[in-house]
């Protein structure tokens, strides 16, 4: 029914015939169709905020919005709101709050994306090919009752990973299988490279995300790609040396020296590093370890081994999910300190992002021992950002909080911890904070870094 013909069915016949005019011109600018607005419209990238508005509501009709994503394996991503719409018949999500019922609630303007879960169990979302957007489908549906209800409207987004004149370059130098990502424009840029966790493979979107913010990023693999070692045994800090050497000497790099940035295996991979080779002026750690974790590590003649652990302090949840933070031993205690990575032999700066809800391991630990040691042997005071209820993953800006999901070296669903909105205002800060922290010691920048 119209949102004409309720004004009229709401309004007694004297009132009718005393406001007929007003009343036409109601009809006339509440009966067009309800129409989706985003803006920047028709793409954004993925790391910046996207407003969305509905258009040619009833005033204050209650509706609800339902987004969907699917990823590239065909996986199905959605969340959904509760919404009134304003007296104007408009639907503005930097203006109004969603009500209770749905994915959240509040006065959220991304609360849509960031709320997004998967439809089957234990997936998470990762975008394997950046040279390709994710495409979002927003529905709004009447009503607050079970989905789906009436269709009232529905909108297509891309959300892409490339701003336009990124400079997208595989790397297969020596041994060295990667991804180089150049900023638009001539150079040289600040460098970084960035290494992922246990996952094994290329990610690259996160490399390519800060190439958009003016970095000349490296996305390394380490294993579990092309012919590179297929599982986690041992590691030669040799390979990565190469890649530090690769970009100190890359025309498009401004050196003198570069940046390193890791997530969970990925950390304490940057933290030996740091520790020992050349050339590091910056390393940024998101919920890394301060010992060496899962495999042997070596370089030259020394040999580091991996942390201990003991898989009966696996709990398990009321779902029959592992937790594991309690698995690893200490790093200060018997032959496990040999595991302990000498990063008081680093020259460089430290940033640790910490999750206080990680359960992957205890990163808060790591980030204090680590803290501890560098200060005992004379170094700077690193800089260490905890986030209460933030979980292990630790991605860019909006990416939905993954709470549970298959972890490849404990061969079962893991609990990676946080709560969904303190995790993503997490991720919008440490975004900032990354960037400001690269640019001020990569760059000589001094950046302002919103607070949380």
């Amino acid at each position: 029914m119209f949102c004409a013909q309720r004004l009229l069915l709401r309004s007694g016949h004297g009132v009718l015939r005393r406001s007929a005019g007003r009343a036409l011109g109601a009809a006339a600018a509440t009966s067009m169709a309800p129409s989706v607005q985003f803006s920047p419209a028709p793409r954004s990238l993925f790391d910046e905020p996207l407003a969305i508005t509905v258009q040619g509501l009833c005033p204050q009709q209650e509706v609800t919005l339902r987004l969907s994503l699917q990823d590239e394996g065909g996986e199905l991503f959605q969340s959904c709101a509760r919404y009134q719409a304003e007296s104007s018949g408009e639907l503005d999500l930097t203006r109004s709050p969603a009500l209770l019922g749905g994915s959240f609630s509040g006065l959220e303007p991304m609360g849509l994306l960031w709320s997004l879960q998967p439809q089957k169990p234990f997936k998470r979302l990762v975008k394997r090919d950046v040279q390709s957007p994710f495409c979002l489908e927003l529905e709004v549906f009447e009503g607050h009752g079970p989905l789906p209800s009436r269709l009232l409207a529905r909108g297509a987004h891309e959300r892409g990973f490339l701003r336009d004149g990124v400079r997208r370059i595989p790397v297969r130098e020596g041994r060295i299988r990667a991804t180089l990502f150049l900023p638009p424009k001539d150079g040289p840029f600040p460098g970084i490279i960035d290494i992922y966790g246990t996952g094994g493979g290329l990610p690259e979107y996160r490399a390519s995300l800060l190439a958009n913010h003016g970095f000349a990023t490296l996305a390394l693999a380490y294993y579990g790609y092309e012919d590179l070692p297929k599982d986690m045994k041992e590691f030669h800090l040799e390979y990565f040396e190469e890649a530090v050497n690769y970009m100190l000497q890359h025309s498009q790099v401004k050196g003198p020296g570069i940046g390193l940035l890791g997530i969970s295996k990925g950390g304490d991979l940057c933290i030996s590093m740091a520790s020992f080779l050349k050339g590091i002026t910056a390393t940024v750690t998101i919920n890394g370890s301060v010992a060496n974790v899962g495999a042997v590590l070596r370089y030259k003649d020394i040999t580091i081994p991996p942390l201990g652990f003991n898989q009966k302090r696996i709990k398990f949840d009321k779902s029959g999910i592992a937790d594991i933070v309690d698995v690893l031993n200490n790093p200060l205690e018997g032959p496990d300190r040999q595991s302990f990575i000498p990063l008081e032999n680093a020259e460089g700066h430290f940033l640790f992002i910490v999750g206080k809800d990680d359960h992957n391991w205890k990163s808060e630990f790591f980030a204090t021992e680590a803290s501890n040691r560098l200060q005992a042997h004379g170094k700077e005071k690193p800089e260490i950002v905890c986030y209460p209820g933030a979980g292990h993953y630790i991605e860019p800006p909006f990416s939905p909080m993954c709470s549970a999901s298959m972890h490849l070296v404990v061969g079962s669903p893991v609990i990676w911890g946080g709560e969904p909105k303190a995790h993503s205002v997490a991720q919008v800060d440490a975004w900032q904070q990354i960037q400001a922290f690269f640019h001020k010691h990569l760059n000589g920048k001094q950046c302002v870094t919103p607070k949380l």
